[in-house]
């Protein structure tokens, strides 16, 4: 059976003596290593769609409020500002950006921007509803929720006080009858463990 395995190390020395050998020879590299199918790729920013530099205007505090309220159409449900500065394969984010831009540039002020973006797309451009006739339930109800769900657990655990109160307390409930001598025994055992 020995005979039949293609040249194997015989010994420990061997198989590092082989492994070593192995780990020196320098690897063959590939002719073609950084090549895709149009060529080498030398400067990253040719690659998908060019863009334009940013000007730091287009990242004032204004317009990131601005856009932090409007909600980015992709689908991806987040606000535009942040649609854009995370996820570089959205095409809609950059082009909701310059619409703001465009209208900031008329002179329009922040309000002016979300009603004309809300007049173009609908309310659903809004990342929050307006809070008015039914949307105003969804500001209400919550709270009202919650605060019924907070008196309804401080009037059980009143009602329950009460009637723990009218048995005699925690202390009638827990009341034992022992003996003097019981009792005595018990002192014992417990100055015992306290020592």
């Amino acid at each position: 059976m020995r005979d039949q395995l293609p040249d194997r190390p015989t010994s420990r020395r061997a198989f590092l003596g082989a492994g070593l050998a192995f780990a020196l020879v320098p690897a063959a590299q590939d002719s073609l290593a950084g090549r895709g199918a149009v060529g080498t790729l030398r400067d990253p920013s040719v690659v998908g769609r060019p863009r334009v530099p940013a000007d730091p205007e287009e990242n004032a505090a204004e317009i990131q409020a601005i856009e932090l309220r409007l909600a980015c159409n992709c689908g991806c449900t987040l606000d535009i500002f942040t649609c854009r500065t995370t996820d570089f394969s959205c095409t809609y984010s950059p082009k909701l950006h310059r619409e703001v831009l465009a209208l900031r540039n008329q002179g329009m002020s922040a309000q002016q921007v979300l009603d004309a973006f809300v007049e173009k797309y609908g309310e659903k451009a809004l990342m929050a509803p307006k809070p008015k006739g039914f949307n105003l339930a969804g500001y209400l109800v919550p709270g009202v929720a919650i605060a019924t769900a907070g008196a309804l657990v401080v009037l059980v655990i009143g009602r329950r006080r009460a009637a723990v109160a009218a048995a005699g307390g925690p202390a009638a409930a827990t009341q034992v009858q022992a003996s003097a001598e019981e009792l005595e025994r018990l002192r014992r055992a417990l100055d015992e463990v306290e020592d």
